[in-house]
């Protein structure tokens, strides 16, 4: 059983975008649907989550507050070292991952993942090594479809759907 969704950033929870104002801020786009499942997956589910990313970004730290995100880690090369760590900590096993990744630096760890998912516009190069393409573009609802997959997978389905009403 899935217990734990490790997440991608850019071109994963965003459509891959980084927008810079005249005074150097970031801007990032995410999607209002793939935070609500989030959320349902972390606080009603009581299952796991980590955001592993290889840039830093004080809107990731702000988002992944917001929705209750386990585990945080920004400025990642080596994702698999940081996941082995995780596992370690919540005595889990890569049996009990599914992670979701869209570009070559995710490769090894979607690899690893008992189920691998990346969203539809992800690297061609990826599609080849995942269980799953969304049918959704990254930042557009591919971490929800991924989150309803396990939960439709794990019969967990309807908990998820009723859970707010």
């Amino acid at each position: 059983m899935i217990e734990l969704i490790i997440l991608d950033v850019d071109g994963t929870l965003t459509d891959g975008k980084i927008i810079y104002t005249n005074s150097g801020e970031e801007i990032k786009n995410f999607d209002v649907k793939d935070g609500l499942a989030i959320a349902s997956w972390n606080k009603i589910l009581s299952k796991k989550s980590a955001i592993i990313t290889g840039r830093r970004s004080k809107l990731v730290e702000k988002r992944a507050n917001e929705l209750s995100i386990t585990h945080l880690y920004q400025g990642v090369h080596d994702k698999d070292k940081v996941i082995d760590d995780i596992l370690k900590k919540e005595g889990l096993t890569w049996e009990n991952v599914a992670a979701i990744g869209d570009d070559l630096n995710d490769l090894k760890m979607l690899k690893k993942a008992a189920l691998s998912f990346c969203p539809n516009d992800a690297n061609e190069y990826i599609k080849k090594y995942v269980n799953i393409v969304t049918t959704k573009n990254g930042g557009n609802g591919a971490v929800r479809q991924m989150i309803e997959y396990i939960c439709k997978d794990d019969g967990l389905l309807e908990e998820f759907y009723t859970v707010w009403g």
